[in-house]
């Protein structure tokens, strides 16, 4: 199964989160295809725009997919999250053993990626629920997340007389117990945001969240770490900068190895040899043919081969673009290898490649939908095409291996900057005249956007499905995601 996020990540930046759901098989492939329909007055074409430039424009995180737990489950002492952590801590004994110290850091990172992910998924269900059981909800998040700290803290105390203190170790603890407490700070404000957009939010849930926030800022002040000030520019952007590091340290357990290297180079020489075959039988018959009828020592002859040597070098060239360039679309640009703890996971290929509406399938063009105004504007400025390829190939028994947690898949997350795609748009705002009274005119401001359209076909043993986004833009960055 292949899970899809498209979301607006920044002002010029696009996020594409792709899941990849590794099935019980020894062998998992995925294919996923983009087609990008581009607006032609944006002047991207194969020819403006070449495939080193939208690579660059793109950036991928290739991670595992969280393991998958209740808040419950984390509160649970009988449970893998903390059984791992605490067994990690207890086995200890040694600093020097390589083995353990790098299980319990491991577990660390591990025990803060689980919060992370079961926070998002709580207070996202609470938001969507409807009902009037909010308050029981509320009092079981909070009963979760303070048994979910009051279990962490309290393993410091295995940390009295360890060698642990003495190769500062303690402060991957430190580290992971700071984290817990910005994540559940920072939920718990989005909680409230999102249940007082729902207009569920009543006076008796504010005090109680309100209560685990305050809670979480005393206990940093306690420890001597960071918290957010109000008049305190220059002190909250360290504080940023910390919490970027934090999350970076947190999450690197997940995050998977990759080595990647241009697809396809022995087949592209192949074909370039083939070019050169082609021109040099060229070449070689029309010297032939001329010593044959006029001599080998003849200005005619010395004439045809400057000729066939000049006709050689074009033909050579027009034959290596239809057999490299025209041939070769079957085949993808890169191929990254992913491993993780020696294990070599799958790869992926990816390719790019501008193509022609005629290319396109069916099933797409009808799910581009152009409104009759704009079919009759494509047929002198035609929309460009571009078609993102991807395939994923994942191996469940390697999977296996590289986590004692379960291992749903992998997380291929992409950012697509579209910086390119702003530069020959037009002034965003436009002015608008409107009658007013006494035979006045006035002026209200218009907003001029462009449209990218994306279309997805995601390929899996489940079946073939697609999705529609439009990307909605202008000069000063992306607008909003547009959902079909």
């Amino acid at each position: 199964m292949i899970e899809e996020q498209v979301k607006v990540h920044d002002k010029f930046s696009l996020e594409i989160k792709l899941g990849f759901m590794a099935k019980d098989i020894s062998v998992n492939e995925f294919s996923v295809s983009t087609w990008i329909f581009v607006p032609n007055s944006l002047d991207i074409n194969r020819w403006s725009y070449s495939k080193e430039e939208f690579y660059r424009d793109l950036k991928s995180n290739i991670r595992l997919i969280t393991p998958v737990y209740l808040l419950e489950d984390i509160a649970d002492k009988a449970k893998e999250p903390y059984q791992f952590l605490e067994k990690s801590i207890s086995r200890l004994t040694d600093v020097n053993d390589k083995e353990l110290t790098g299980a319990y850091e491991y577990h660390i990172r591990m025990h803060a990626s689980i919060v992370k992910s079961a926070l998002r998924e709580e207070i996202g269900y609470i938001i969507k629920k409807s009902g009037k059981d909010y308050h029981i909800l509320i009092d079981k998040y909070i009963r979760n997340i303070n048994t979910i700290t009051s279990n962490y803290r309290s393993l410091r105390q295995q940390y009295a007389g360890s060698p642990v203190t003495r190769d500062n170790l303690l402060n991957y603890f430190l580290f992971g117990d700071e984290f817990l407490s910005n994540l559940i700070e920072q939920h718990t404000f989005k909680l409230l945001e999102g249940l007082k957009k729902r207009r569920h939010l009543t006076n008796d849930i504010a005090a109680k969240l309100m209560e685990v926030i305050q809670s979480e800022i005393r206990y940093k002040q306690d420890q001597g770490w960071p918290v957010v000030k109000k008049s305190g520019v220059e002190h909250n952007r360290v504080l940023v900068h910390r919490l970027s590091l934090l999350k970076k340290y947190a999450e690197n357990e997940l995050f998977l190895n990759v080595v990647r290297r241009r697809e396809g180079v022995w087949v592209e020489q192949v074909y370039f040899s083939i070019a050169a075959g082609i021109s040099m039988i060229f070449a070689t018959a029309i010297a032939f043919s001329f010593q044959r009828q006029y001599g080998s020592l003849t200005m005619p002859f010395f004439v045809a081969l400057v000729i066939s040597y000049m006709l050689k070098d074009r033909l050579k060239e027009l034959a290596r673009y239809y057999l490299a360039h025209r041939w070769g679309r079957r085949f993808f640009d890169m191929k990254t290898k992913i491993s993780l703890s020696g294990h070599d996971i799958g790869w992926h290929k990816e390719g790019m490649d501008f193509i022609s509406e005629k290319k396109v399938p069916p099933e797409v063009m009808r799910m581009r939908a152009r409104s009759a105004i704009l079919e009759a504007e494509n047929r002198n400025n035609r929309e460009q095409i571009i078609l993102y390829r991807k395939l994923v190939r994942l191996n469940r028994e390697s999977l296996n291996k590289v986590s004692p947690y379960p291992t749903a898949g992998m997380n291929d997350i992409i950012r697509f900057n579209v910086s390119n795609y702003v530069k020959k748009m037009d002034n965003p705002v436009v002015p608008l005249f409107v009658p007013e009274e006494g035979n006045r005119a006035g002026t209200v401001t218009g907003i001029k956007v462009y449209y990218l359209n994306l279309i997805m076909q995601f390929k899996h043993t489940d079946g073939i499905k697609y999705k529609r986004y439009r990307i909605v833009m202008n000069r000063s960055g992306i607008v909003e995601v547009e959902r079909f």
